[in-house]
């Protein structure tokens, strides 16, 4: 199937509908007042997550700083890991009752969180920094920071062969099987950017998808059977993970501290993947902590924590930001980013598009 043509399907994510129901502009009235910091440090005292745990991206350290900011002294962070997909199915299953008051998602799947009207028509002041297309319409979510689609290789486990440097180089014969997955693009923010970098690095782009598609239908065919992880690297089982630059940076001192021989690839053409937090819209008890919080990820605090781990700050990806020199002590050399893409404007993309391209193309094929 060709993009052009899928564009006129029907959405596959479950529930995904384009306007807001009676229950979400009801609320709206809520998020339209200043957010009031003397609640909100009550409410930020433990801060529940979806698919934020500490480590990812040092949101701990994150989390951390916007409670001290609050003058809250002994906060909790609770996190239970999901998908993108998984994290707005439960926003919308919880709606009578909410838990989390925030989540991390792919940006890919901001659109389908405004679709299902689980985040609120609130943007805050930090947003006017961002383009229209890192940021929800009308709100509910912003852009934090951006991975690049890589990949970390456990070089010992390569047998003294050459150590892959490009997408194409993952279809050598010698690493049939050797591959790790970066996950479903059906569900998943990382396996859908990483998507994306296929096709750039294939010819293709947003709007032309086919070169990615060509080429996942033979990437797959070098994927380990078993489920990818940091231990499977580890014991060789697969000889190289895709996954974002700063995952796979993490992976490397894991593997590093066990004496193995490991690094991190950035395969050419690859793009900034943006990852945004999305805000609970009906978890309107803590409004005021999560319009803060939202405020806090754009700040030149947020991003040198975020910078510190790998991460990219968004602002900073746009040349909006400048970091200290102590938080990119650890990146990689900028050398190695020279074919990176920047996207204009992710909001463009569709989830759905991805998904269903996949399924008819990929996995149907």
């Amino acid at each position: 199937m060709k993009l052009s043509a899928a564009l006129g399907v029907a959405a596959v994510i479950p529930g995904v509908g384009g306007f807001r129901g009676s229950s979400a502009l009801a609320q709206d009235d809520v998020w339209a007042s200043e957010p009031d910091k003397a609640l909100a440090k009550e409410q930020a005292q433990e801060i529940v997550t979806y698919g934020i745990p500490d480590d990812w991206a040092n949101y701990g350290d994150v989390f951390k700083g916007f409670q001290a900011l609050l003058g809250v002294t002994d906060g909790k962070h609770t996190d239970t890991d999901m998908s993108s997909l998984e994290e707005i199915t439960k926003f919308d299953a919880e709606k009578a009752n909410p838990v989390a008051m925030f989540a991390d998602i792919g940006m890919l799947w901001g659109k389908v969180a405004n679709q299902r009207a689980v985040v609120p028509a609130y943007l805050p002041p930090a947003a006017e920094q961002l383009p229209e297309g890192y940021k929800g319409a009308p709100g509910g979510w912003v852009a934090t920071f951006a991975g690049v689609p890589a990949f970390v290789v456990n070089v010992d486990a390569l047998g003294g062969a050459e150590v892959p440097k490009t997408w194409e180089d993952l279809l050598r014969e010698d690493l049939k099987g050797k591959v790790g997955s970066p996950g479903d693009p059906r569900s998943s923010g990382t396996a859908q950017t990483t998507f994306l970098a296929w096709a750039y690095a294939n010819g293709g782009d947003s709007t032309n998808l086919d070169p990615g598609v060509e080429y996942a239908k033979k990437v797959i065919q070098q994927y380990n059977a078993a489920a990818s992880s940091t231990d499977l690297l580890e014991k060789g089982e697969i000889a190289l993970w895709m996954r974002y630059d700063f995952n796979c940076e993490a992976a490397v001192a894991q593997l590093k501290e066990k004496g193995i021989n490991a690094q991190t690839v950035i395969p050419g053409v690859s793009i900034y993947a943006p990852s945004a937090v999305m805000v609970n819209g009906y978890n309107t008890v803590k409004k005021d902590a999560e319009q803060l919080f939202l405020d806090y990820v754009l700040s030149d605090e947020a991003a040198a924590a975020f910078a510190k781990f790998g991460a990219r700050p968004i602002l900073s990806v746009l040349g909006k930001q400048e970091l200290p020199a102590d938080a990119t002590a650890k990146w990689l050399p900028q050398e190695d980013y020279k074919d990176v893409v920047v996207i204009e404007d992710f909001t463009s993309i569709d989830a759905n598009q991805i998904a269903t391209l996949w399924d008819d193309e990929v996995a149907g094929g």
